[in-house]
This record gives C-alpha cells, structure tokens and sequence, in this order.
C-alpha cells in the first residue's frame, strides 16, 4: 500500500517525522487532504492544527504557525516557522495564551501582530486539546 513520507519541520528544527496515510491542515485556502499519490502542490499555511494519520494508525497532531506545505512523489514537507507536536503542549498554558490574545482583541488591539497571537494561540489549544481527548 502507498504511503506518505512527512516532515514538519521548524526554525529549530524537525519537530515530528515519519509515515503516514494520511495528512490534514489548513491552508489559506481552506483545509486539505493529502492521501498517497496526491497531485504536486505547494500551498500557504494558515496556523492550524495538522493532522497526520500514522501507518500504524495513530493519530499525531501537530500545532503549526502558519508557514507552508509541499507536496510532491508521496513527500509531505510543512515548513513552519513554529511547529509543537500537541502531546508537548500544556493545555492550561495554551488556554491562557488564548485568553492573553482575546483580551488584547477585545481591548481593540487589531494589529496584525496580535491576530496572529490569536490564531497561533488558537492552533496550539486546539492541538492540546485534540492531544489530551477534549
């Protein structure tokens, strides 16, 4: 059977690697799937939690910073400038960057900046949260 090769790689290097049947993430265009034998593609990546189906059938998710996703010969690359496998995240520490991004939103700081905090830290709670069965 056809399988994916996956890398999620980050500033600091590799966070997660290895082979899947299956990957999922949210593009700017809106969420995909990528299956073996999947046409070339190169897209932009919105902060989002991906999802990658292991071989061995486990789920690995992955909390991403936006970056972007290449897809070519059965190789997925995802390049992110942050990228936290959800099983290292605190769920309390990523609720409570959520709530620091919201109250800034909410005090009307619209910024670029500080939507970005909001969508990373949403990403990374909702890893957490898909990591810790909530």
């Amino acid at each position: 059977m056809a399988q994916l090769r996956v890398e999620v790689v980050a500033a600091e290097g590799i966070a997660w690697e290895g082979d899947a049947l299956s990957v999922i993430a949210r593009t700017s265009e809106g969420d995909i799937g990528i299956m073996p034998n999947h046409e070339p593609l190169l897209a932009t990546l919105s902060p989002c939690a991906a999802e990658i189906l292991t071989v061995d059938g486990n789920r690995e998710v992955v909390a991403v910073d936006g970056g972007f996703i290449s897809v070519a010969d059965n190789r997925v690359s995802v390049l992110s400038p942050m990228a936290r496998v959800a099983a290292e995240i605190d769920l309390k520490a990523a609720e409570h960057e959520l709530a620091a991004a919201e109250k800034r939103l909410n005090e009307g700081e619209i910024d670029e900046q500080t939507r970005h905090h909001y969508l990373r830290a949403h990403a990374q709670l909702k890893a957490a949260r898909m990591a810790h069965g909530h």
